[in-house]
């Protein structure tokens, strides 16, 4: 099973020049960046990678997946609930954190919070 590669390589292999080689590559990253739509001249910048140096000369960081940070940074809190009520909350799905901090402070602005 499988292939001899000897056989393959000699039958069908010429050897290129490098020139030829840096001109295909040059061609190849000069479409890519067409396609891209950055504009870079290969000449000015030899020896380098012109589609790593022109990507990162035109990038603009964004911010990743999930809520922005918020102006006011709330605090962790580690507290013990009954387990009924912790999976009453949770059985309402994503988000179920914001709603405890929300039934809290209803509590709080009732005045549920005086012993």
């Amino acid at each position: 099973m499988g292939y001899n590669l000897l056989a393959i390589a000699e039958k069908h292999h010429r050897r290129r020049s490098l020139d030829l080689l840096r001109l295909h590559h040059e061609r190849i990253e000069a479409w890519v960046l067409e396609q891209a739509g950055i504009a870079f001249d290969a000449k000015a910048e030899p020896g380098t990678l012109g589609v790593v140096a022109a990507y990162w000369q035109q990038a603009s960081v964004k911010r990743g997946r999930g809520r922005p940070a918020a102006a006011v940074k709330r605090p962790t809190l580690n507290m013990r609930v009954d387990a009924d009520v912790l999976e009453a909350f949770r059985a309402t799905g994503r988000g179920w954190q914001t709603r405890i901090n929300a039934a809290l402070r209803e509590a709080v602005a009732h005045g549920l919070n005086k012993a």
